[in-house]
């Protein structure tokens, strides 16, 4: 076992950094729509982009996060006998 043996490849790596990126868009989609004054009602709340926009590209993001987890990376073919 060396230093650099990780437990993903640099492309499993990707796919989780891409879907971080989705899971922080779709959050910061979701943000916004206050009401100024703390009391009145602002009905951007019910805008299409934190209803519909914001929570398909936020499953998106945690659905990519699994296929790069899931993915395989590395091809470890070395038996434990040829370790030796």
């Amino acid at each position: 076992m060396t230093d650099r043996d990780f437990a993903f490849g640099k492309s499993n790596y990707i796919w989780i950094g891409i879907s971080i990126v989705l899971i922080i868009v779709g959050f910061v989609l979701m943000s916004g729509g206050k009401s100024h004054d703390g009391v009145s009602f602002n009905p951007q709340i019910f805008s299409n982009q934190r209803i519909v926009v914001a929570p398909i590209v936020t499953m998106a993001g945690f659905l990519l996060m699994v296929f790069g987890i899931l993915k395989g990376g590395k091809n470890h073919t070395q038996n434990d006998d040829a370790k030796e």
